[in-house]
C-alpha cells in the first residue's frame, strides 16, 4: 500500500537500513543475506565470489561484482546501464516524461529546475529502469562520456516499485536523486540515480558516497581541467545500496530506441538499446 509511505519517517528508516546493511556481526549479516536470496531468488552463480562467508556485511554482498564475461557489452551506440526492468521508455514530448500509464512529469522537475540542461533534451528520449533487490546493483556507462557536472537534489524517499510509480504523482521528480551529466559523441547524456526508502546510499566512482547524509538544499559539482573524468562504455560509474531506479536521458541526436525497449521488459547490463 502507498498511503503508509506518506506517514512513516522515510529518511530515519533509510538511515537505520544503512547501518544494518553495514553490520559485520556474522550471524546477523548471514541471516540477512540468506533471507534476501530466498525472497528474491538471487542468482549467485553469476557472482565473482559465490562464498557468502567472504562478504563482511550485507552491503558487500548486495553490491557484489559479477564474473568477468557474464554481461557482455553489445556492439551498439547505447547499451543498458543496469540490470532491471524497463518501467517506461520513449520520446520526451513537450518536456514531459511518462511515469506510468496516464501519469507524466517534467524533465525540468526531474533535473531539479535546471533550465539550461532541460533544454538540451528537447526532442530526445528517456528510459526508466527499475532495479529490484535481486538485481546487480552497480551502474555502468551506456556510452563513453566525459563527466560535466553532478547535482544532488534533496527530496522524499518513497518506494520506486512499479506499484508506487502508478500511484504517487511525480515520483521520480520528488524523491531524492543524483543527476549526473556527461558529454558524449552522441550529444549530452544524463543519468539520474533516484533514491528510495531503504536505499541506504548512492555512490559514484569519482566522488565516493553521496548519500547519506541527507541535505535540504541542492548541491552541484562541476568537472573540468584536472577534475575531468572520462568513463568508457560498459565501465562502472556508480552503485545503489538496495533497490532503486535509473532514469536515462538522451538528446535528439541519438537513434530511436529499438522495438525491444518497452514497458515491463526485463533488461540486463550491456543489452543494446538502439
Amino acid at each position: 500500500m502507498t498511503l503508509p509511505q506518506y506517514l512513516v519517517p522515510q529518511h530515519t528508516l533509510s538511515v537505520l537500513m544503512y547501518r544494518l546493511t553495514r553490520c559485520e556481526v556474522v550471524w546477523f549479516k548471514n541471516a540477512f543475506i540468506r533471507f534476501i536470496m530466498r525472497q528474491y531468488n538471487v542468482n549467485m552463480a553469476e557472482a565473482a565470489e559465490t562464498d557468502l562467508a567472504t562478504y563482511p556485511s550485507f552491503n558487500a554482498f548486495f553490491t557484489r561484482l559479477l564474473k568477468e564475461g557474464v554481461r557482455p557489452i553489445a556492439d551498439s551506440d547505447i547499451v543498458s546501464p543496469v540490470d532491471g526492468v524497463v518501467s517506461q521508455a520513449g520520446s520526451i514530448v513537450s518536456g514531459q516524461i511518462v511515469q506510468a500509464k496516464g501519469q507524466d512529469y517534467s524533465v525540468l522537475s526531474l533535473l531539479g529546475g535546471d533550465d539550461a540542461l532541460t533544454a538540451e533534451f528537447i526532442g530526445g528520449q528517456f528510459a526508466t529502469i527499475y532495479l529490484s533487490p535481486k538485481d546487480y546493483h552497480r551502474i555502468h556507462m551506456p556510452v563513453t562520456g566525459k563527466l560535466r557536472k553532478m547535482r544532488y537534489v534533496p527530496g522524499d524517499l518513497f518506494s520506486v516499485s512499479p506499484r508506487t510509480a502508478r500511484t504517487v504523482p511525480d515520483l521520480f521528480a520528488r524523491n531524492e536523486r543524483v543527476v549526473v551529466t556527461f558529454d558524449t559523441e552522441l550529444g549530452p547524456m544524463v543519468m539520474v540515480l533516484v533514491g528510495a526508502i531503504f536505499v541506504g546510499s548512492m555512490a559514484t566512482v569519482w566522488s565516493g558516497q553521496i548519500t547519506p547524509g541527507y541535505g535540504k538544499a541542492i548541491r552541484q559539482w562541476t568537472y573540468d581541467g584536472d577534475e575531468a573524468v572520462t568513463i568508457e562504455q560498459g565501465q562502472e560509474m556508480g552503485r545503489f545500496n538496495m533497490g532503486s531506479t535509473v532514469v536515462l536521458l538522451l538528446g535528439e541526436q541519438v537513434a530511436t530506441f529499438n522495438d525491444q525497449i518497452e514497458a515491463d521488459m526485463p533488461i540486463q547490463l550491456g543489452h543494446s538499446m538502439v
